[in-house]
């Protein structure tokens, strides 16, 4: 896995957002029943994967590890949290990353 870069076939690449409000405080997430990831890759696929709390939830924060198949696409991906607590469904921002292809 290169450092600064998710290259196809990245495995144990660690995805890490921060959630936030719309103004712009920090989403507790302690009691959140499912966390999500949607990414959006380059061909228009969307594929959809289980994240954890990266630690107890009062952060915000949430991650997802790649496996050796999760990058299988060059090109500009997206992505979107989604978490479920108390009823309640919150999306985040969308954000952009690129993937790059290796030499062999």
């Amino acid at each position: 896995m290169a450092r600064n870069e998710i290259r196809i076939g990245d495995e144990g690449t660690i995805v890490e957002r921060t959630i936030k409000d719309q103004t712009g405080a920090v989403v507790n997430l302690a009691g959140a029943t499912s966390l999500q990831f949607h990414f959006q890759k380059p061909n228009g696929t969307d594929v959809t994967v289980a994240a954890i709390l990266s630690t107890n939830g009062s952060d915000g924060k949430m991650q997802y590890t790649s496996t050796s198949s999760t990058w299988d696409q060059a090109g500009r991906w997206q992505g979107q949290a989604k978490i479920q607590a108390g009823g309640v469904s919150l999306k985040s921002d969308i954000w952009e990353f690129h993937v790059y292809p290796n030499l062999q």
